[in-house]
């Protein structure tokens, strides 16, 4: 995988990731009252959550255009990386140290199923 590859792979991930984040928003948004169906219509942390997923779908697929799928779907699992840390930081959750072992032994999966080629 080339580094400009590996570049959009990562930026792909991360911003499914945070994609993630503001879904996290917009659920805490989503407990106020009334019909839900105008709470998700009105939630603009819901529609920059899909906005943000759009843009890595479309990243997604042009990445697929260029690497194959074997070789590109395994760093999505970057994303069980990522995540919990973006959600210490802007959300305050906590980061235990078994998220972090658990983000370690991700990586390495990720480096042993494309890594050794």
């Amino acid at each position: 995988m080339s580094l400009s590859h590996f570049a959009l792979t990562v930026s792909t991930v991360l911003a499914l990731s945070v994609g993630q984040i503001f879904f996290k928003l917009a659920a805490r948004d989503l407990l106020g009252a009334g019909p839900l169906a105008r709470l998700l219509l009105t939630s603009q942390y819901l529609w920059i959550a899909l906005c943000v997923y759009g843009v890595a779908t479309a990243l997604w697929i042009g990445l697929l255009r260029q690497v194959p799928l074997r070789v590109a779907y395994p760093f999505v699992a970057l994303a069980f990386v990522f995540v919990p840390i973006l959600g210490h930081f802007f959300l305050g959750e906590s980061l235990r140290w078994q998220s972090l072992l658990g983000a370690l032994v991700i990586m390495l999966g990720v480096w042993i199923s494309v890594g050794l080629e």
